[in-house]
C-alpha cells in the first residue's frame, strides 16, 4: 500500500436492520484526495444474499437508521465539501430525499419514536453573532469570551460554552409528499442552558426521551455525568442516576421500566480515568433505586471508540475490547456474558431484531485484510454480506500482522504485533507506539503499517503496560510513574522480536516514532541511556511533551496530566520530556497540526526549539487547519502529504531498497 493509495480505504458506518430483517442499509465514506474531502452514499444490503446497491447519491450521506415501521430512511447529508451535516429522510424504497433540519452548526444524531412520526436529535446551538449567524459578523470580529470555567475547549470542535449540545424533536412528513429545497419541518428545541446533553432515547411508548448530561454543581471539575429523562416538549426532567458515574449512552428496556447505560467510574475525585473500564448498568426508569453494574469493572471493556448497545429480549448487545480486538457480547443480569462475535478482528457497529430462534443480528467488522464489512451473525452460520474493500484487496494487497509475545524483564508477558515487508531479510526496523496510553494495537488495518511496510520497513507494534485490552491492572499501572514500566516493556519487546531468528530482523538498522502518548514515548526512548544511541532517527508527532504548560492549554489539561505524572513538581519534571531534552541527540522529525487542542501546537513547538538550539538535526512539519485527529479523519491530501514526508524522513536516515536515499535539491 503506497501513501497515494489511502482512497481505497472505506469506513462502514453502523448498521440498520429494516423491520422485516430481510435488509440493512449501511453508509459507505471513503477519503478521496483529487476533491480533497469524504465522499459517502448510503447502500441497501440484502441479507439473503447478492449484491449491494447504493441508495443515494449524496456528496456525503452518513448515519441511517430505519424507521420502526419500516417505510422511511433517515440519514445526515453535507451536500458540498464544507457543508454541515443535516438531517433528511427518504423512503424507505428510494426516491427524493427530504430536508428536515437548517441547524447553523450541523446535526449529530438521531433516533426514532416509537410511531415513526418524530425524530429526536442532537445539535449544537451558537450563541447568536458567532460562526457565521449574523452574515456581518465574521469569525474575527465575534465579541471577546468571558471564560469562567475549566471545560471551555475541545479538540476537533473548538470553544464550547458558546454552541452546547442540546436536544431536538421534529415531525417527519411523508418524503413523497414535500419539496426538497427547503427544510420540511419546524423542529422544536428540547433541553437548554449552560448543560451538553448527548444520547438520546425514546421510552417505547413514545412519551418520554431519555438522555445524558452533566448538571451537577461541580460539572466543569469532574467527568461525572448522568442519565436523564423528560417530556418530548422538554418538561418533567428528572435525574435517573445518581452523580457518580460517567455515562455515556442509554437505551430503554423493552417494556419502559428499566433504562441500560454505559458508564464508568471516576472515582471519588470524578477525575479518575486512567483504565476505568466502561461497564454496561442498568437503573429503574424512575430512579427509584441505585445503579447496578452488569459487567466486571477488572476485565470487561465496553469502551471502545464506536462502542454502542443495542438492547432485545434476548439481553443487551455490547463491544468488548480485549487482546488487540473488539468482539461482540451479549449481555443478560441472570447470566455470563456470552460471545456472538470474537476472533482476529473488531467490530465497529451492529444492529439486532428480535429474539430467540428469529434474531436477526448483524455488525460491521474490520480486520487485518479489510477496513470494514457487514457480516450476518444471526439466523444461521456467520457469513459476509458485503465486498466494499475489493480493491484494496485485489490491488495493493495487506500484509498480515504477525501475533508475537515477549517475556518483559519481570516476566511479564507483552503482547503485540510484527508487520513485514517482502521479501528476505534482515530487515530495517521500525517501533510505532501507539497513542493514549489506554488504547490498543490490534486485529485490525492500519495503515501506516502497511504503507512503512511497503517502503521496505519491519513494523513493530506492542501493547506495553498501560494499554487497553488487558485488564484494568495491565492499564493503570502507568499512573504517576510514566515513562516507567510502558517505557522499559516496549524496549524488552523490541529485543524479543529482534531475537527471533524467523523474523528477519537487522537490530542496527532502527527508528522510533508516534503520535500523541507515542509522541511522549518516543521523545522519553531517545533521551534515556538505554535506548538514547539507539535509534537512527525518531518521528515524535502531536506529542504530550511537556506536563506542566500542557495544564494550562490542552483541552484536557486541567485533569489529564494531574493523573499521569502527578502534581508534585518534581515529580512531574521527572516525567517531562522537555526536562531530559540535553540528552537528546538523535535526528528528530516533529509533526504536529495548528488547531490540536488535545495536545497543544506549543508543546511541539517548544521541544523542536530545544533540539534546535542544541543542535540535534531536526525538522518541524507543521498542518494548517488540522486537529489531533489528523491521521485518522484529517483532510486526505494532508494525510498523503505526512505520508510522503514520513517516508522522505526514513529514506534519509534509514534507507531501504524500497525508499532509497533522495538526491538533495
Amino acid at each position: 500500500m503506497r501513501p497515494e493509495q489511502i482512497d481505497l480505504l472505506p469506513t462502514l458506518s453502523a448498521p440498520s436492520l429494516h423491520p422485516d430483517g430481510d435488509r440493512a442499509v449501511v453508509s459507505v465514506v471513503r477519503p478521496d484526495v483529487a476533491t480533497n474531502s469524504y465522499i459517502g452514499q448510503l447502500w441497501i444490503v440484502p441479507l439473503a444474499g447478492g449484491a449491494p446497491t447504493r441508495l443515494t447519491r449524496g456528496y456525503r450521506d452518513t448515519s441511517p437508521r430505519y424507521s420502526p415501521d419500516g417505510r422511511l430512511l433517515t440519514f445526515l447529508r453535507a451536500d458540498t465539501k464544507d457543508a454541515k451535516a443535516q438531517l433528511y429522510v427518504v423512503a424507505a424504497d428510494g426516491g427524493e430525499p427530504v430536508r428536515l433540519t437548517d441547524a447553523p452548526l450541523g446535526v449529530a444524531a438521531s433516533v426514532w419514536s416509537p410511531d415513526s412520526r418524530q425524530l429526536a436529535y442532537t445539535a449544537r446551538c451558537p450563541e447568536p453573532g458567532r460562526y457565521g449567524t449574523d452574515d456581518e459578523v465574521s469569525a474575527d470580529a465575534e465579541p471577546p469570551r468571558l471564560i469562567t470555567d475549566l471545560r471551555y475547549l475541545e479538540d476537533g470542535v473548538g470553544y464550547v460554552a458558546d454552541r452546547r449540545n442540546q436536544l431536538f424533536v421534529v415531525e417527519v412528513p411523508d418524503p413523497r409528499d414535500e419539496p426538497s429545497d427547503e427544510p420540511a419541518a419546524r423542529p422544536w428545541q428540547v433541553t437548554d442552558g449552560p448543560y451538553e446533553s448527548t444520547g438520546v432515547a425514546w421510552s417505547p411508548d413514545g412519551s418520554q426521551l431519555a438522555f445524558v448530561s452533566a448538571r451537577h454543581s461541580d460539572r466543569e471539575r469532574d467527568l461525572r455525568s448522568d442519565v436523564w429523562t423528560c417530556a418530548p416538549d422538554g418538561s418533567d426532567l428528572v435525574r435517573v442516576t445518581p452523580t457518580s458515574l460517567a455515562a455515556e449512552q442509554v437505551a430503554w428496556s423493552p417494556d419502559g421500566a428499566t433504562l441500560w447505560f454505559l458508564a464508568s467510574d471516576p472515582g471519588p475525585s470524578g477525575v479518575e480515568f486512567i483504565a476505568r473500564h466502561t461497564g454496561l448498568f442498568s437503573v429503574p426508569a424512575d430512579g427509584s433505586t441505585a445503579p447496578v453494574r452488569h459487567t466486571p469493572a477488572e476485565t470487561v471493556d465496553l469502551g471502545e471508540v464506536g462502542s454502542q448497545l443495542t438492547v432485545t429480549g434476548d439481553g443487551v448487545l455490547v463491544h468488548n475490547r480485549t487482546r488487540g480486538a473488539v468482539e461482540l457480547l451479549r449481555i443478560r443480569p441472570d447470566a455470563e456474558p456470552a460471545v456472538l462475535l470474537s476472533g482476529e478482528r473488531w467490530v465497529t457497529g451492529h444492529d439486532a431484531l428480535g429474539s430467540g430462534a428469529d434474531a436477526v443480528v448483524i455488525a460491521t467488522v474490520t480486520a487485518p485484510d479489510s477496513p470494514g464489512e457487514l457480516v450476518l451473525i444471526a439466523p444461521g452460520p456467520e457469513r459476509r454480506l458485503t465486498d466494499f474493500a475489493a480493491a484494496v484487496r485485489s490491488g495493493p494487497g495487506l500484509r498480515p500482522p504477525r501475533e508475537v509475545t515477549v517475556a518483559a524483564d519481570d516476566g511479564y508477558p507483552v503482547h503485540g504485533w510484527v508487520v513485514l515487508p517482502d521479501g528476505p531479510g534482515p530487515h530495517p526496523v521500525l517501533l510505532d507506539i501507539h497513542g493514549g496510553p489506554f488504547t490498543q494495537y490490534g486485529w485490525h488495518i492500519y495503515d501506516e503499517a502497511q504503507v512503512l511496510a511497503e517502503a521496505g520497513y519491519a513494523v513493530v507494534l506492542a501493547n506495553p503496560r498501560g494499554s487497553a485490552g488487558y485488564g484494568q491492572r495491565h492499564g493503570s499501572c502507568v499512573a504517576g510513574a510514566l515513562g516507567q514500566r510502558d517505557a522499559a516493556d516496549l524496549l524488552d519487546y523490541l529485543d524479543g522480536v529482534l531475537a527471533d531468528p524467523a523474523l528477519e530482523l537487522d537490530p542496527t538498522q532502527l527508528g522510533v516514532m508516534g503520535g500523541s502518548y507515542g509522541g511522549y514515548m518516543t521523545a522519553w526512548l531517545i533521551a534515556h541511556p538505554r535506548s538514547a544511541d539507539r535509534f537512527a532517527a525518531a518521528i515524535v508527532e502531536r506529542g504530550f511533551l511537556d506536563p506542566a504548560s500542557f495544564a494550562g492549554t490542552s483541552d484536557i489539561g486541567w485533569f489529564f496530566g494531574d493523573a499521569l505524572v502527578g502534581t508534585d513538581a518534581e515529580q512531574v519534571r521527572s516525567q517531562s520530556p522537555m526536562a531530559v531534552i540535553d540528552q537528546v541527540r538523535t535526528p528528530t522529525l516533529v509533526i504536529h497540526s495548528e488547531q490540536d487542542y488535545r495536545c497543544p501546537l506549543e508543546q511541539s513547538q517548544r521541544y523542536f526549539a530545544g533540539l534546535q538550539r542544541r543542535g540535534v538535526p531536526s525538522q518541524f512539519l507543521v498542518f494548517p487547519g488540522e486537529s489531533h485527529g489528523l491521521t485518522r479523519t484529517g483532510q486526505p491530501r494532508h494525510r498523503r502529504q505526512r505520508f510522503d514526508h514520513v517516508l522522505g524522513w526514513w529514506a534519509e536516515h534509514l534507507p531501504t531498497k524500497a525508499n532509497p536515499a533522495r538526491p538533495v535539491a
